[in-house]
């Protein structure tokens, strides 16, 4: 049987970055893996994650298998990242929260949770979507439909459309919605539009169900999940996949969340049930590693205060790195504007060339990035900058 298997090809940015690698220019970049990057090009390990790990390591008695749901102290921590200290749906009862393996995981045992309520169960993801979206839900057998989100020519959301889009929704669809950050296009929605949002998915009847992989790094822990709170405020039901690997730089750890939100408490209750059997099925039991380090930041004042300023360092790096971009490239005189990425938030956004002038980029200048010319703006740094904009220039002229 096993002979019989035809080959795959390779996942395209894997690809790029095993060519990126390969690669002997001195002077390459790496736009496209999505990992976060230091001034040096080093994906770092916090100074509270180091602080974490070595505590843990003078204190852990045991590796026994974690409870099936996560640790406690994990999981209060992450519902108040989320939802704040007194939000009435944890102090209700109405939110449920399990550990998961990383927000991948966090989103395929949805996935399967979905399905088990209902075997036509519908969710809609914007256009454009992260990539691992679609196979991560739709291997589970979840239909995938798709509503308007970026608009390419304006690198604006089209905020109409995508009303609209989802007026072909029916009641009891999911709605798959970025928390912060959006992951390609850096787009984000404003309060007022995630107000007008929250009351049109009540009118509907449609579900958000929130992908949550960047708080903290779009404008602040709370102001990133703004939007999400809101919704938690005006609908009576709301699933959330969260995940630690980029504001903790957790991303080996597989570090996340699932959160419920239902009705009663006994809903929530019961879909826990469920979602917990959904994940014996497929890993039985979560990784301790990540969600302890998650949990012991969190529970330490100090080291608290020691990561939220890490994490802020990064966004103001990310936030810097876009606007210093945006200012070159309109000083080197390059005929295209690039305000876009300037206004965008998050680690990605859309350079907005075509296929044909990415692969120049790569093939005569080493400046690696995806074919629909999404970068991840932590690749520049000080270094490369500006080789990276005379690149873009020559290849643009």
């Amino acid at each position: 049987m096993l002979s019989d298997f035809s080959p795959l090809p390779p996942d395209p940015i894997l690809g790029l970055s095993a060519a990126y690698r390969e690669d002997r220019n001195p002077n390459k970049v790496d736009l496209g893996v999505g990992v976060y990057k230091d001034d040096s090009g080093v994906s770092p390990i916090m100074a509270a994650v180091k602080q974490a790990e070595a505590a843990i390591l003078l204190e852990e008695q045991s590796k026994a298998y974690l409870p099936p749901v996560g640790t406690e102290g994990f999981l209060v921590g992450m519902q108040q990242m989320l939802f704040g200290e007194n939000h009435a749906v944890v102090l209700d009862g109405r939110c449920k929260t399990q550990q998961t393996t990383g927000g991948c995981g966090a989103l395929r045992v949805a996935a399967q949770l979905l399905m088990r309520g209902s075997d036509s169960a519908t969710v809609w993801v914007s256009t454009p979507t992260w990539a691992n979206h679609v196979p991560l839900l739709g291997d589970a057998g979840i239909t995938i439909r798709e509503y308007p989100y970026y608009d390419y020519t304006t690198h604006t959301i089209d905020f109409d459309g995508m009303l609209s889009g989802l007026e072909q929704a029916a009641a009891g669809d999911f709605v798959l919605l970025h928390g912060c950050c959006h992951n390609p296009c850096g787009a984000d929605l404003s309060l007022s539009q995630w107000e007008i949002l929250s009351g049109y998915l009540g009118q509907r009847g449609l579900t958000p169900f929130v992908d949550l992989a960047y708080q903290g790094l779009g404008d602040g822990l709370d102001e990133d999940v703004a939007g999400l709170r809101l919704l938690a405020d005006t609908l009576p039901e709301m699933i959330v996949a969260s995940s630690c690997s980029k504001n903790f730089g957790l991303y080996r750890e597989r570090t996340g969340t699932l959160s419920v939100i239902a009705d009663t408490a006994e809903h929530a209750d019961n879909a826990l049930k469920q979602m917990l059997n959904v994940a014996r099925g497929i890993y039985s039991m979560p990784p301790s590693h990540g969600a302890a380090i998650v949990e012991t930041i969190l529970q330490d004042s100090e080291l608290t205060e020691v990561w939220a300023s890490e994490l802020n360092i990064m966004r103001q790096r990310i936030n810097g790195l876009r606007l210093d971009f945006a200012e070159q490239a309109a000083a080197r005189g390059i005929g295209r504007d690039f305000s876009h990425i300037a206004r965008e938030k998050g680690m990605f956004s859309f350079l907005g060339i075509s296929a044909e002038e990415v692969e120049c980029l790569k093939s005569e200048y080493s400046v690696y990035m995806v074919n629909s010319s999404r970068i991840n703006v932590a690749g520049m740094n000080s270094s490369n900058m500006e080789y990276l904009v005379d690149a873009l220039a020559a290849v643009l002229a």
